[in-house]
């Protein structure tokens, strides 16, 4: 491992100029306790502070060109490598160790911004390489600690070469179905940024670190053109759903932790459920008007997608962005253990009582980017095996012209198509509302479940009453008339069964209804979960062919499967 130096007497922050004890500096982790600002840590410093105490297993060098060009500048290209390795203890610009995280195995490679600048050249591609190598011979997950300012020009076209080598490698990790994890720290610019460090399943960023392709001197001076506040800072590429989370340094171990224990449930199978868990049969409901379900469907005081989470799901970790454009706020996604199982959940979020929240999130109204972020996480599963529960809860597709431009059609499609193919079990659950094409989007499932008082509907009531009664009045006629009442929907066969609700709705009794939400999925996934990808998908495609065909009973009898 490289040398760990001593801290000074006094550390001076680059962000506010303060100065700050360097004993405290060290137990802060470099981290200002004034201003907040993340100072850089070595690729030593970095693996004391990610790794178990004694877990680390230094993974040394492999052979790599080291001046290929026989480039001189102002000096000779070696003399800078000797300095860098004299002034480092490292051999180049990534230290490379296998270890533990929380107790999780996992392959580590960090970037040594001093090297260098952490320049992308032969032997940085190499060591990048060799790591995800082990990780796929150790079938561990793979974590990247990037800090670049770019390609490293002393090297030339074979320097370039080297985003290619590593995003082939991250390749062949995604085929392999290993988990590989960024973390960004400040700066990862040019080669490093477009390759291995955005290719990761999950992107984490520490507060302020800087991310881009190019830099914000040379896109001024290239433009012309005045960058935004805090442009290519990880808040603005959060928000910009380039990443994942903004993880402070002293919150990252157990973030990591959470994501590497992620493993596919192929221990012990779930007891089987619970056969009253889920009401099979209309008759089991208590009779109730169709528009008043409507209501009771939006009543603004029923559980959210977030409030069942924060009582159904142990380590839960939320997970941001459609990689493209923006993260929406009216679907949320991540990944968690249920029950004890690993799964990946994701749901819209109306946002709950309060009006401004609701707003905010659209009233669970998704942006494209909303169901492009569901796609994504969707995707991680079927690479990591994991189950993927949906809860739905929405009025429908968003009307906005945002959503046009953005290609709202085309999204939802992608989903369907998607959904079509998980190799996962996937179960669904209508928690609320359930409106057209925006409820479809996640409702692709083996099975597909409706709280009691949940609805499912190819329009609103009222767009319904006022595209055919000319007259909005006429909503409580049109909910009656679409059929869109639990006990209707299982005998029309689009639901497998009902989850039933607290006696006075789940607005009433919120730990009440998540017991019972909880039973519910279990018992679907118990079932589940010991198929294979074969049965999955024919049973999936045999589900759906089978709508609107006059071939027999619309409900299967999943039960007894």
């Amino acid at each position: 491992m490289a040398e760990r130096t001593e801290p000074a007497d006094w550390v001076r922050c680059a962000g506010c100029a303060a100065l700050v004890y360097g004993r405290r500096w060290t137990r802060a982790l470099h981290v200002c306790p004034d201003c907040g600002h993340h100072g850089r840590l070595s690729a030593a410093q970095r693996l004391d502070q990610l790794l178990d105490p004694g877990t680390a297993e230094e993974i040394d060098a492999v052979p790599a060109l080291h001046d290929p060009l026989d480039f001189v500048d102002s000096r000779p290209y070696q003399d800078r490598l000797d300095q860098a390795r004299a002034d480092t203890g490292l051999s180049d610009a990534v230290l490379c160790a296998a270890g533990t995280v929380e107790g999780q195995p996992c392959v580590v490679a960090v970037m040594d911004f001093r090297f260098l600048g952490g320049s992308l050249g032969c032997a940085v591609g190499a060591l990048i390489t060799h790591a995800a190598r082990t990780s796929l011979e150790r079938r561990v997950p793979l974590v990247l600690v990037t800090a670049s300012g770019g390609a490293r020009m002393q090297e030339g076209v074979l320097s370039l070469m080297q985003m290619a080598k590593t995003a082939q490698a991250m390749a062949e990790l995604d085929e392999a179905g290993i988990l590989t994890v960024s973390v960004i720290t400040d700066p990862t610019y040019g080669g490093v940024a477009a390759s291995f460090a955005t290719l990761a399943d999950v992107i984490l960023a520490e507060p302020g670190a800087r991310m881009g392709f190019a830099g914000p001197r040379v896109i001024e001076q290239t433009t012309g053109e005045k960058l935004p506040e805090g442009f290519q800072t990880a808040e603005f590429l959060l928000a910009h759903g380039m990443v994942d989370d903004v993880v402070p340094r002293v919150g990252l171990r157990p973030v990591l932790g959470r994501l590497l224990g992620l493993r596919t449930p192929d221990g012990e199978p779930l007891p089987p459920g619970d056969g009253a868990a889920i009401l099979r049969a209309a008759d089991d409901l208590v009779g109730r008007d169709p528009w008043q379900n409507v209501r009771l469907a939006r009543h603004p005081e029923r559980p959210s997608t977030l409030d069942y989470i924060r009582r159904l799901v142990d380590d839960f970790q939320e997970l941001h962005g459609d990689r493209l454009a923006e993260d929406c706020p009216a679907i949320v996604a991540g990944t968690g253990r249920l029950a004890g199982t690993p799964v990946v959940l994701i749901g819209h979020q109306k946002g709950g009582a309060d009006l401004g929240e609701r707003r905010r999130r659209n009233f669970g109204m998704a942006q494209p980017s909303g169901y492009r972020k569901a796609a994504r996480l969707m995707r991680l599963a079927a690479k990591l095996g994991l189950p993927v529960v949906t809860l739905i809860d929405t009025p429908g597709a968003n009307p906005g012209p945002s959503a046009e431009t953005g290609g709202q059609a085309a999204a939802i499609a992608e989903n369907l198509r998607l959904m079509a193919r998980l190799p996962v079990p996937v179960v669904a659950v209508l928690i609320g509302e359930g409106g057209s094409g925006g409820a479809l989007a996640l409702a692709v499932a083996d099975r597909v479940l409706v709280s009691a008082n949940g609805t499912y509907s190819v329009i609103s009531p009222e767009g319904c009453a006022a595209i055919l009664w000319k007259d909005p009045q006429a909503a409580p006629t049109a909910a009656a008339s679409l059929r869109l009442h639990p006990g209707d929907l299982l005998s029309l066969g689009v639901v497998d069964g009902i989850v039933p609700e607290p006696p006075d709705g789940a607005h009433q009794d919120h730990a009440a209804a998540a017991d019972l939400l909880e039973a519910a999925v279990t018992a679907a996934l118990a079932e589940l979960i010991p198929w294979d990808p074969a049965r999955l998908l024919a049973d999936r495609r045999a589900r759906f062919h089978r709508f609107g065909t006059d071939t027999g009973p619309a409900a299967a009898d999943w039960s007894q499967s």
